[in-house]
């Protein structure tokens, strides 16, 4: 079934055009141009997300984001504005919507954030995934410690900075295990929201709830006899992490709707880029929880730690993309190649992919440029420390993030490479949710 998006807006051109752009990317999209005509849809029919003026001909969008979050809560909202509205956005984004897009909306944008919105929360892979090659002497010894404690049944906790690969990690140790003819699943946890989470992690049967119209597996029975991957475990709400230990300590739950208990045979691997005995200390993450997942402990180290990976993970990814994108290439220049060799990688492996991969598109000729990078060597969030060794460091550099985005929240998320939910827990944390 396609994804249905409801866009509110009374330039009827403009409109039409994002219909066309979104029926070409698989989705479906209806338009309407008021506040009412925008309720009658939603009263009548499902949609999955809402693009919204703010400013429309009866009603505006913030009326009817308020309105939605009584009737239908579930629902992402995202708002459109074409006047310096700051104020605006920033009670948009009090009131639930996920974000907002300065008017004329750029479509890169909009195809990033639509993309971010209706990513699975889960993916099931193949037991010939790719395997990220990294040959430093740094991963060299996290490889080891997965190798070692790949053949025991035992919970392992992932460590290190977004971006660093630690999914790329739980696959060896899957792959490693006498569990590697089994599913490896992986959640974004960071994407469940606690009404749903007894659903996902646990199934529901056939009418255990208003829309439940068939039986649905959950994450511990896709995994049955597999690796269960659970990425930003850090973001689970403390109800959720509550549900989780209980199925861990007991190796049993019970579908919703359902009465007969079902066995959870899976290993757990989990990993964050949160220090959790922070957030133990501060109580947001259950210390019980924590030494349930953290039998064996693996740090990742930083892109920038690692030099001696950059070109070899680069040339992969440009075989990849050079596959998937039909582009003809060869390899990258001695300028990219020092370039890519100069820069700090902020990001860590996931920049230097989406880096790769954007040079691939925009390649002119077989050998890639250094141009095509689109990497700027020169820091434009100077005083944005990533990895901050203290509140105050962490503090300030949320506040440079905020104001290099002009207060998009989003945006300054991905500045500082940390999800837009760690970023609004961290904001509520030092009183800069009105900032």
């Amino acid at each position: 079934m396609k994804q249905r998006i409801l866009i509110v807006e009374d330039n009827v051109m403009l409109a039409g055009e994002q219909i066309k752009w979104f029926e070409k990317r698989g989705y479906e999209a209806v338009m309407t141009i008021d506040e009412p005509g925008a309720r009658r849809l939603l009263r009548n029919g499902h949609f999955d997300l809402v693009l919204s003026d703010v400013r429309l001909p009866s009603g505006d969008g913030i009326s009817l984001l308020e309105w939605m979050r009584k009737e239908n809560p579930d629902i992402p909202f995202i708002v459109m504005t074409g006047y310096a509205s700051v104020p605006d956005a920033v009670k948009a984004i009090k009131l639930g919507a996920v974000d907002y897009l300065s008017k004329p909306v750029q479509m890169d944008d909009l195809q990033r954030l639509v993309k971010e919105l209706f990513r699975p929360g889960s993916v099931i892979y193949e037991r010939d995934r790719d395997i990220l090659p990294r040959q430093s002497a740094r991963m060299r010894e996290v490889e080891e410690l997965a190798r070692t404690v790949s053949p025991f049944d035992i919970s392992v906790l992932i460590l290190g900075p977004n971006g660093a690969g630690k999914e790329s990690v739980a696959q060896r140790i899957h792959q490693s295990s006498e569990r590697k003819d089994m599913p490896f699943v992986a959640v974004n946890c960071a994407v469940i929201p606690k009404e749903l989470a007894p659903s996902l992690f646990f199934g529901h049967m056939k009418g255990s709830f208003t829309g439940a119209d068939s039986n649905r597996k959950g994450y511990f029975e896709m995994a049955q006899g597999g690796t269960l991957f659970l990425d930003e475990i850090g973001t689970l709400t403390l109800e959720v992490q509550a549900m989780l230990l209980r199925v861990l300590q007991e190796g049993r739950y019970i579908p919703m709707g359902g009465s007969r208990e079902k066995h959870a045979d899976v290993r757990i691997v989990a990993a964050t880029n949160e220090d959790l005995r922070l957030a133990i200390s501060e109580r947001r993450f259950r210390e019980d929880l924590y030494h349930r997942l953290c039998e064996f402990e693996i740090v990742l180290p930083s892109l920038h730690e690692c030099p001696e990976d950059i070109l070899p993970l680069a040339e992969h990814f440009r075989k990849k993309f050079s596959g998937e994108l039909k582009r003809s290439t060869e390899g990258f220049s001695p300028e990219a190649e020092r370039l890519m060799l100069s820069y700090a990688w902020p990001g860590n492996v996931r920049e230097l992919h989406n880096k790769v991969k954007r040079a691939v598109l925009m390649a002119k000729t077989p050998v890639i440029e250094a141009s095509e990078l689109d990497i700027r060597l020169g820091n434009p969030d100077a005083g944005i420390n990533l990895f901050p060794e203290n509140e105050a460091e962490e503090k300030q550099s949320i506040l440079l993030a905020l104001r290099t985005s002009g207060g998009h929240r989003r945006k300054a998320a991905e500045i500082l490479h940390i999800d837009p939910s760690t970023l609004y827990r961290k904001m509520k944390k030092y009183g800069l949710l009105d900032k």
